[in-house]
């Protein structure tokens, strides 16, 4: 089990009092990714990639160390590539963009996902005339996978679906939906960033070609995160950018891009944040995937079932054994945004609103203006989890007493 009085040393924000109930939308940072940072900027500050002396050497050395302890982090080594990308939507982009699309061409998709693996799509069928077909799930968030046995055909090219719904926490079949994609010669991406923060993920058990995630959201800085690109889905991708970095050779009216997965990575990259994100890597391997896992789930079943034993409280997605610690409510006669309004001036903090996953919300939960959302991390705590079902109660029996 987690030591997270321990733990919760290592974040100073944490010692301002706030009850920080939002890490899905994006996680705190620990001093040691802080201290990883600062060290690169005061003591080998150099760009990578383009010089022979010391300083140039350490920091493109830095960064590589990066990519392979990312790359270990989601068992991806030996298995393709992972390239440095500012956050998952960068990566599902460029996936979006670099793919060399084919004529009747189809992608599927969920009304699951987070904006950023629903948009790019839209986008595609826009400009490359891709065919869109998507799968709805239940009002608890499950997919079904005859469904998509039926969606999915010889057409289809790529399969997009989140590994965890970042509105109801429930887990989705990624796994089985891979192998449904692969037998038709389909691609797989796997929308990583809620479930690669919180438990551990294996790149090779999933069976996907793509994972992308953010690193702000596993207790990394803003601007980090990877993209996983497997062996056999190298040689369908041509590189949206390219430029300084991503060559072999240039030449009057020729150029040979690197093999490498440096190929995707333009200019600058992100060299601090690639630096942090190991930081943050190193950070949650030793405290145990497993044991942040074990520590959500346990603080997640709480809120939920808490949530849902209140009156004039209305609890989304399934029950808490099919999800992480992500829980949607509202309270009856209040704006989600005015529950995060009033539980903002108790010092709890939460999200309200659509959260990016607008089909889901109108089209699924049948919802206009949103939920009011609650979620836990590893440096949460069982009075954290029980100030917010106080409040929310409060809440609640005083909305009934004027209404």
């Amino acid at each position: 089990m987690l030591d997270v009085a321990r733990v919760r040393e290592d974040f100073p924000l944490l010692k301002t009092g706030i009850v920080y109930l939002d890490s899905v939308a994006t996680s705190l940072t620990p001093r040691q990714v802080v201290e990883a940072m600062d060290r690169y900027y005061a003591e080998y500050r150099a760009n990578v990639g383009r010089g022979i002396y010391e300083l140039a050497r350490r920091a493109s050395e830095a960064y590589e160390e990066a990519r392979r302890a990312v790359a270990k982090f989601i068992n991806a080594e030996g298995r393709g590539e992972v390239v440095m990308v500012k956050n998952t939507t960068e990566a599902i982009n460029l996936v979006a963009h670099s793919l060399k699309w084919r004529k009747g061409d189809k992608v599927v998709t969920t009304l699951l996902e987070h904006h950023s693996n629903y948009l790019p799509w839209l986008k595609c069928a826009q400009r490359y005339g891709v065919k869109v077909e998507v799968v709805r799930p239940s009002r608890e968030g499950f997919l079904d996978l005859g469904e998509v046995e039926r969606v999915v055909d010889d057409n289809t090219r790529l399969v997009a679906v989140t590994h965890v719904s970042n509105v109801l926490g429930v887990v989705t079949p990624v796994k089985e939906i891979a192998e449904i994609a692969h037998e038709h010669g389909a691609l797989m991406l796997v929308d990583g960033a809620q479930s690669v923060p919180h438990f551990r993920v294996d790149v090779s058990r999933l069976k996907c070609d793509f994972l992308a995630f953010s690193g702000h959201k596993m207790c990394g800085p803003t601007g980090s995160g990877g993209l996983f690109i497997g062996r056999e889905a190298w040689s369908e991708l041509d590189p949206v950018f390219i430029g300084g970095g991503t060559v072999e050779e240039v030449d009057v009216g020729s150029f040979a891009l690197l093999s490498g997965p440096a190929r995707f990575e333009a200019g600058t990259p992100m060299i601090a944040e690639a630096i942090g994100l190991r930081a943050a890597v190193e950070y949650l391997e030793r405290l145990g995937m497993d044991s942040v896992e074990e520590h959500e789930r346990r603080l997640g079943r709480r809120l939920h079932e808490g949530l849902a034993e209140l009156p004039g409280v209305e609890v989304y997605g399934p029950e808490p054994r099919y999800k992480l610690g992500i829980t949607s409510f509202n309270v009856e006669g209040l704006d989600p945004h005015e529950v995060a309004m009033i539980l903002d001036a108790s010092r709890i903090a939460v999200r309200s609103g659509m959260h990016c996953a607008q089909p889901l919300i109108k089209r699924v939960l049948g919802l206009a203006r949103g939920t009011v959302r609650a979620s836990v991390y590893l440096y949460n705590t069982e009075e954290d989890v029980e100030r917010l079902l106080s409040a929310v109660e409060e809440l609640a029996r005083s909305v009934g007493r004027h209404s």
